[in-house]
């Protein structure tokens, strides 16, 4: 049998923040849904082969001004139900948000409205200010997070689950109807440490390391996930390896802007930085792209067409 051999995936990730959208942002204007469907169809006619979204309430770092976001999946039921061909999923969902059950029971409505493109990503969370200010815990990030996972997995996988932790409870829980995918959405989770390295070798379909401007970056996460998967007896083989980046791509004659330190420059530049991620073992790369609108979008259809041709 010829061997054959697939284009890495191709994600885009624009942003749902406050004053953050447009060639001046963060000081831009604010996204708003008719913003974000369009990036996604124009997403989908250009070629990207998945649409992501964070999930955040708000900013609050030191010294600036709070900003929100907009809630991340009632926006990925609105692209999902406005597109057709495109992988879409929080990148990534943090399990502190939402009672696990329930988050388990919206990623199942979700993969029914987008008949079978959703992906679930999932995380522990890490920005404090946000969960202070809606009332959410801070403490225990890992141990909360396994008993999530616990709770979420054997609902959307076995559609049932029994569990009764110290964090979550989930008593004989059902999950049904169901959505069109036999066992739930594939399951992404974005991790670091070693205790969340080995939940993600215990868990996932897919291991997600963001935000990394060159290969190099990648394949040094990689190292510490592959000792994960030997400690828990994963092969990493089926583990799928995932990763995010940041494309500034130019118009003809443009110049690069002073401080860029990205991955910049015109289309076959960009490609081939681009293709740089999938000789190091990426299968699926996740990109946030400027200028952070449509343009953007439309900008970097012409890299997905070179690294087609490639």
């Amino acid at each position: 049998m010829a061997e054959t051999t697939e284009r890495m995936k191709i994600g885009v990730m624009p942003s749902l923040g406050e004053n953050d959208m447009g060639a001046d942002a963060p000081n831009g204007r604010t996204p708003r849904f008719s913003d974000i469907r369009q990036m996604a169809q124009v997403a989908e006619e250009v070629g990207f082969d998945s649409y992501w979204l964070a999930d955040h309430l708000l900013y609050g770092m030191p010294d600036t001004p709070v900003s929100g976001q907009w809630e991340v999946f009632t926006f990925l039921s609105g692209v999902a139900a406005t597109t057709r061909r495109i992988q879409l999923g929080p990148l990534v969902a943090c399990t502190s948000f939402r009672n696990p059950a329930l988050l388990a029971k919206m990623a199942d409505a979700l993969d029914e409205i987008s008949e079978g493109r959703f992906i679930l990503g999932l995380g522990a969370g890490w920005h404090q200010p946000e969960y202070d200010a809606f009332g959410y815990p801070f403490d225990h990030k890992a141990s909360r997070f396994e008993e999530a996972l616990k709770i979420i997995l054997p609902l959307l996988r076995e559609g049932k689950v029994d569990f009764t932790g110290e964090y979550y409870d989930a008593r004989e829980c059902e999950m049904h109807p169901r959505g069109p995918s036999h066992s739930g959405p594939p399951i992404w989770i974005g991790a670091h440490q070693p205790r969340m390295l080995r939940l993600v070798a215990q868990y996932a379909d897919a291991f997600n390391t963001v935000w990394h401007r060159t290969p190099e970056k990648v394949e040094a996460a990689w190292q510490p996930m592959l000792a994960a998967c030997q400690e828990v007896g994963r092969d990493p083989a089926t583990l799928t390896l995932t990763a995010g980046t940041f494309a500034r791509i130019l118009a003809p004659g443009e110049t690069r802007p002073e401080g860029e330190t990205g991955i910049c420059g015109e289309a076959d530049e960009v490609a081939e930085a681009i293709s740089g991620f999938a000789k190091v073992g990426v299968k699926h790369l996740v990109v946030i792209v400027s200028p952070g609108d449509v343009t953007g979008v439309e900008r970097f259809g012409k890299v997905i067409e070179r690294l087609n041709k490639a």
